[in-house]
């Protein structure tokens, strides 16, 4: 299996520390489906304020026309936070943590402390692998050339600031979080659309205006 997903090709099984809600899943069983995956983390507070009540939304319009919306809650930072016992409070008490909790509640968006809303779909945690091998030279260079291609044009000071920031982030990584990792992803939250045989069609980062355009298309 490829370490990464490619668009165009049929995604893989999604490697999952446990289904929380709505019991264990397999991609092979929605197969006919249109599938949206919502990757977030309850420590985002972006998350909330619009990515789950969008996918939210998008279940409830097209789930009978054959859409089928998952959650996969992952943690690439503040792993204290974005936790199998926090995704569990969230889903089973409404109780947001942290960033979350401080902006939901700085608009207003609370009711009693909790969040007025339930997620009506499956949930996964995402399967956080501890690092064993200290980050090599390799390893920030990957991370320099996917994020800067231009590095080598830089000035040698602005090189050794971005190499130094590029070490102390991956430094700083004590978990891989395998599902982030598999469809390299920048952020949450992030949407993962896939056909109805299977196929990766795209990954977004962050407000994605036409995703319900994409999911009519797919549907079609």
């Amino acid at each position: 299996m490829s370490s990464t997903a490619r668009i165009g090709d049929k995604v893989p099984l999604l490697p999952i520390e446990q289904w929380v809600q709505g019991g264990a899943l397999n991609l092979d069983q929605l197969l006919g489906n249109v599938v949206l995956i919502e990757v977030f983390q309850v420590n985002c507070p972006g998350c909330f304020l619009y990515a789950l009540p969008e996918a939210i939304q998008l279940h409830h319009r097209y789930a009978l026309h054959g859409l089928s919306v998952l959650a996969i809650a992952t943690a690439f930072e503040d792993f204290d936070k974005n936790n199998l016992e926090n995704l569990l409070l969230l889903l089973e008490h409404r109780q947001v943590i942290g960033e979350t909790y401080r902006l939901l509640r700085q608009h207003n968006l609370l009711i009693d402390n909790r969040l007025p809303y339930r997620l009506p779909f499956p949930v996964a945690m995402d399967r956080l692998q501890q690092r064993e091998n200290p980050v090599d030279e390799a390893e920030i260079s990957a991370l320099i050339n996917e994020q800067a291609p231009n590095f080598r044009q830089l000035s040698q000071s602005q090189q050794q600031q971005m190499w130094q920031q590029a070490s102390a982030y991956l430094n700083a990584q004590a978990f891989r979080a395998e599902t982030f990792k598999l469809f390299n992803l920048r952020g949450t939250p992030s949407h993962i659309l896939i056909d109805k045989q299977g196929v990766l069609v795209s990954c977004t980062f962050g407000n994605t205006p036409d995703l319900e355009q994409r999911i009519i298309a797919l549907l079609d």
